[in-house]
C-alpha cells in the first residue's frame, strides 16, 4: 500500500464562499467536480462550508448542495480559514471581508468595484492580520495579469499600461465595426447573449474599466489610485459614422484603460512628475495587436524598461473564465495557509501624484464639417498653430453622395502629440470659426 499524501494527513482548510450568481455557481463546480486536484496542488483538502446567498429558495444550478446555502453571511466567514468573495458592490461585502481578515481568513475577491474604493482599507488590514489578499480576478476574468504586474514585474520599471478591459464595450464597438450596427442596436444584441447587465451604465459609461484601471495603475506604479483619481469617458456619444470614418483613417475604435507615468507642467515652469489614469474611447491603429482584438475578449498591453513590450489575451468575463482565476487565487492562498509563508503586500511606496487630466499628452483626431472653399484649411491650420498643436495629416472630402452637390466638406486632421489642455482650447478656437460649421468628433489617437 502507497504512503498517504500530504493532502491526506492534513487538516482540511475550510472555505466559505459569498455570493453565488454566474461566477459563484462556477466556483462551487470547481471546488465539486475538482476536489482531489486541489487537495493535491494546495497540500490538504479544501472543504466547503458554507454559500451565502440572499435567498436560499432561489432557484439554483444543481451543482450547488443546497445543504450549503445560508443567509448568514457573517456566521460563515466567522468558521473559515479561507473566503471567497464574488457578492459585488460596496456594502455588505466590504465588512463581511474585513470581518473575514478580523477572524484570519485570507481572502480571495473579485470585487473590482471595492478594490478601486476602499483596497487601502483592505490591504491594511490583511496586513496587520498577516493574512492574504488576492484578487486576480478583478481586473480581467481569466487572463493573468495582476499576478505578472504585482509579482514577476515587480523587479522593472513599468512605463505604462494600456487594455481593453470591458467586454462588453469591446463586443459593442466590434459589432458597430463589422456589421454597421448603431450604439443602441449592438448594447441590445449584447444583452440578448448576456454580455451586457439589463442596465448597461457600468460599462458603456466606463465606470467598470475605470475602477479596473484604478487597480492596475496602484500596481505597476507603486501608488495608490482609486476609481475617482480616473478621467473616464463611456462609448455612449460614438455612432457608426465614427466607427466607419475610423476604418477609413486606418484604425479601430476600442475603449481603452490607459495608465502611464507622465510629467504635468505649472504655469511657472515647475515640472511635477506622476501618473496619469484615464478610460476613453480611443482609435488604435490597424496595425497594433489591441486592434484585433474581438468580440468580448480582454486584452491588456504593458510596456516595461527591460522587459519591453508584453501583451496578455483572454476572455475577460463570463463565469467559467472568472471562476478559473478565483481558484488559481484560492491554490495561492490556501498553499500559503499550509506551508507557510504569505503572498505579496500591498506596494504603495511611490505614492506618485496622480496628475489632471489637462496633463495627458497624446494625438488626436479631429473632424470638422466645414465651407468648401479656398482659404479653409489655412484658417484652420492657423488655429492649430496658436496653440501649439502640430498637424500630422489632413484628408478633405466632399460633402454629399456624388449626386447632390453641398458646400460643405468633411476634414479629417491628424495631430501630432498635444496636451489635453491645448486641445480643448483649440476646438473652443474652431467651434468659433464661422468657416466651421460643427465639430463633428474628437477622438484620441492610442498606441501609435
Amino acid at each position: 500500500m502507497s504512503a498517504p499524501s500530504s493532502a491526506d494527513v492534513r487538516p482540511a482548510l475550510r472555505v466559505a464562499v459569498l455570493g453565488c450568481g454566474v461566477v459563484g455557481t462556477e466556483v462551487v463546480r470547481l471546488l465539486t467536480t475538482q476536489a482531489d486536484d486541489l487537495a493535491s496542488r494546495v497540500g490538504a483538502p479544501l472543504e466547503l462550508v458554507g454559500v451565502a446567498v440572499r435567498d436560499v429558495d432561489a432557484p439554483r444550478d444543481p451543482v450547488v448542495d443546497r445543504a450549503l446555502l445560508t443567509t448568514d453571511a457573517e456566521g460563515l466567514v466567522a468558521k473559515a480559514d479561507v473566503v471567497v468573495e464574488l457578492m459585488g458592490g460596496l456594502e455588505p461585502a466590504k465588512g463581511l471581508l474585513l470581518r473575514a481578515i478580523e477572524h484570519g481568513a485570507s481572502v480571495v475577491t473579485a470585487n473590482k468595484a471595492l478594490l478601486a474604493q476602499d483596497g487601502p482599507v483592505l490591504y491594511a488590514a490583511a496586513d496587520a492580520a498577516g493574512v492574504d489578499l488576492y484578487f486576480e480576478a478583478a481586473v480581467a476574468g481569466a487572463i493573468p495579469i495582476v499576478r505578472p504586474v504585482r509579482e514577476s514585474l515587480a523587479g522593472d520599471h513599468v512605463r505604462r499600461v494600456l487594455g481593453i478591459v470591458n467586454g462588453t464595450t469591446n463586443y459593442v464597438l466590434d459589432k458597430m465595426a463589422t456589421e454597421g450596427l448603431d450604439l443602441e442596436q449592438a448594447v441590445k444584441e449584447a444583452q440578448s447573449l448576456g454580455y451586457a447587465e439589463a442596465d448597461p451604465t457600468a460599462d458603456v459609461e466606463g465606470y467598470d474599466a475605470a475602477a479596473k484601471a484604478a487597480i492596475l495603475a496602484s500596481l505597476a506604479f507603486h501608488t495608490r489610485v482609486s476609481i475617482d483619481d480616473v478621467d473616464r469617458e463611456g462609448i455612449t456619444s460614438l455612432t457608426a459614422d465614427d466607427v466607419a470614418w475610423a476604418e477609413r483613417t486606418g484604425y479601430v475604435l476600442k475603449l481603452l484603460a490607459i495608465a502611464e507615468r507622465g510629467e504635468s507642467r505649472a504655469d511657472d515652469g515647475t515640472v511635477t512628475a506622476g501618473v496619469q489614469v484615464r478610460v476613453h474611447p480611443a482609435l488604435v491603429p490597424a496595425a497594433h495587436p489591441l486592434a484585433g482584438v474581438r468580440g468580448a475578449f480582454n486584452a491588456v498591453f504593458v510596456e516595461a524598461d527591460a522587459a519591453g513590450e508584453l501583451m496578455f489575451y483572454g476572455r475577460g468575463a463570463g463565469g467559467q473564465p472568472t471562476a478559473s482565476a478565483v481558484l488559481g487565487d484560492v491554490v495561492s492562498v490556501a498553499r500559503h495557509r499550509v506551508l507557510g509563508g504569505r503572498g505579496p503586500v500591498e506596494s504603495s511606496y511611490a505614492a506618485l501624484p496622480v496628475l489632471p487630466a489637462a496633463a495627458a499628452r497624446t494625438r488626436y483626431q479631429m473632424r470638422l464639417e466645414v465651407a468648401d472653399r479656398p482659404g479653409v484649411l489655412a484658417q484652420v491650420a492657423a488655429v492649430l498653430a496658436g496653440r501649439e498643436v502640430s498637424i500630422e495629416s489632413v484628408r478633405q472630402t466632399p460633402k454629399g453622395d456624388g449626386k447632390v452637390v453641398t458646400d460643405l466638406a468633411m476634414l479629417v486632421i491628424t495631430t501630432h502629440t498635444a496636451t489635453e489642455h491645448a486641445l480643448r482650447s483649440t476646438v473652443e478656437a474652431l467651434e468659433a470659426l464661422d468657416v466651421v460649421r460643427r465639430v463633428v468628433s474628437v477622438l484620441r489617437v492610442e498606441g501609435a
